[in-house]
């Protein structure tokens, strides 16, 4: 059973960016693998895809805080206090309110609004923290923004605005989760929020998920996704917030959207449109330019005379 690190290698800042960045890549390398894994399912739809992939998220973190901290894992939950309600609380809303979403707006408006993440999470950073956020990475945010609405372009509309203000929830979860969880992490424990997270979205979809009337195969896939697109990365990603800005987060997270219509493409024969590779490659290029110009000016950096 995999279980998350009790915290990334102690050293050089530079090395513990870098690993929080590789981290957070491979956090949405497993995020991108829910479209995939809902075009294989059978009969399961909607709420009750929600309601599976939180109750197998909420087992397997369970278990993994079982195997690290044995029967004290609960007091460790107990201990998290406010933030952890907090994070907890996001966590569900980020879990639940894409789903609802999608029942009441197209797919495309639906990534336009979670698009804006970023830059929520960036002002939320600098109220909130003061983190200051470099032209170059402002500059990445809105390239980043125009290359997803350049891929969902031709699916955008006007109706469904109701589902669009439930979309607006995921990114507002996501900024506020995000702060959180980088003031918090370094002296308290949130990993056990993902569980609390899990068990609040479960109770939340599960009087409108029945009848339940998802296959065996179907259950196998949910469980699947809970365990690798939602449990492990998100624990992973509490960690690696003790390293990143809240925009370097949100930003990174944006590759989510990228990566999703390329598994459906390779797993499910689902072939993007041209857009969507083009827009993808936006985002691709922002993310990897403010990627390289930050790396570069951390190694450039002089180093303070001894003295």
């Amino acid at each position: 059973m995999p279980a998350t690190p009790s915290a990334l290698p102690a050293g050089d800042p530079s090395r513990l960016h870098r690993n929080a960045v590789l981290t957070m890549l491979l956090c949405t390398l497993l995020w991108s693998t829910a479209g995939v894994g809902t075009r294989l399912l059978e009969r399961a739809e909607s709420f009750e895809i929600t309601f599976w992939r939180s109750l197998s998220c909420a087992i397997f973190v369970a278990l993994v805080l079982t195997v690290q901290h044995g029967r004290h894992w609960w007091g460790r939950l107990v201990g998290s206090g406010a933030p952890g309600l907090i994070s907890g609380f996001m966590w569900a809303a980020m879990f639940t309110c894409f789903m609802i979403a999608l029942t009441k707006t197209t797919v495309a408006n639906t990534l336009v609004v979670m698009s804006v993440a970023p830059l929520l999470a960036a002002l939320l950073g600098w109220l909130v923290l003061r983190e200051r956020v470099l032209p170059r990475t402002w500059l990445a945010i809105g390239i980043a923004g125009l290359g997803i609405v350049w891929m969902v372009r031709e699916g955008v509309s006007t109706q469904g605005l109701v589902g669009m203000a439930i979309a607006f929830g995921v990114p507002v979860a996501a900024a506020i989760n995000i702060v959180n969880l980088k003031r918090s992490a370094a002296h308290i424990d949130l990993v056990p929020a993902v569980l609390l997270g899990a068990v609040i979205s479960l109770a939340l979809t599960l009087p409108v998920a029945l009848p339940l009337t998802a296959s065996a195969h179907d259950i196998a896939i949910l469980s699947a996704l809970g365990i690798f697109q939602l449990g492990l990365p998100c624990m992973l990603m509490v960690r690696a917030a003790r390293h990143l800005a809240p925009h370097e987060i949100a930003l990174l997270g944006l590759l989510e959207v990228v990566l999703g219509p390329l598994w459906a493409w390779i797993g499910a024969g689902e072939q993007p449109a041209a857009a969507t590779l083009q827009g993808g490659g936006l985002v691709l290029a922002a993310l990897a330019i403010n990627t390289a110009l930050g790396a570069h000016k951390r190694f450039t950096l002089p180093k303070r005379p001894a003295g």
